[in-house]
């Protein structure tokens, strides 16, 4: 494993702390303080459970610790936290990012367009979760979100899409402001050798 977080490449890119914070929780909720401490020590990351980042953080972390996650827990418990980690998030972006005059008006528009002006803001603020990934989104239903170069599942090579956290991030925002029937589903993965990781959100 160690071999392999070597070979990853380095970037540049930043992602907002809650990829790492979120995790930490969930950790810590699912399996204790001292597994946590281990996961995060083999990922390089110890510090940050006494420490949590206050500020983006360098992508590579990100990297390291999903994959840590995927070999230590395996493919299937690692994606349960990953989804945990996801909903967290959003929730935090709720109670503390999205000003609530904002979600009090998508909340009363009809879906479409609900979706169309959430998609907006994603745009808008896609350098904060998809670090030097390229993101990219397409109105409609279903709506369409993709990134390219994904630093979540950078290096990994799975059988089924493995980007629990942006998928589960997208479906609580759309299930909360957009409607509550809403569901992501990624349907392409660069784990899984395709040219990027693209999420479709429906609300039928």
């Amino acid at each position: 494993m160690d071999a392999a977080l070597q070979q990853l490449p380095a970037r540049a890119g930043r992602i907002g702390p809650n990829a790492i914070t979120r995790v930490a929780e969930v950790l810590r909720a699912r399996r204790g303080e001292a597994a946590a401490a281990v996961l995060f020590g083999r990922a390089g990351l110890l510090p940050y459970l006494t420490q949590p980042p206050q500020a983006m953080v360098d992508e590579a972390e990100v990297t390291r610790l999903h994959q840590v996650l995927r070999d230590s827990l395996g493919t299937a418990f690692a994606q349960e936290v990953a989804r945990e980690a996801g909903t967290r998030t959003a929730d935090y972006l709720l109670a503390h990012r999205i000003p609530r005059p904002a979600q009090a008006v998508l909340k009363r528009l009809p879906a479409r367009l609900a979706a169309r002006m959430l998609l907006s803001a994603i745009r808008g603020h896609a350098w904060t979760f998809a670090g030097s990934g390229r993101f990219s989104a397409q109105a409609g239903h279903p709506v369409v979100l993709s990134i390219t170069d994904n630093p979540m599942c950078r290096g990994a090579r799975l059988d089924e899409p493995g980007c629990n956290f942006y998928a589960a991030t997208f479906e609580r925002l759309f299930r909360v402001l957009v409607h509550p029937a809403a569901r992501a589903v990624e349907t392409h993965c660069e784990a899984c050798g395709d040219p990027s990781c693209r999420f479709e959100l429906r609300w039928d």
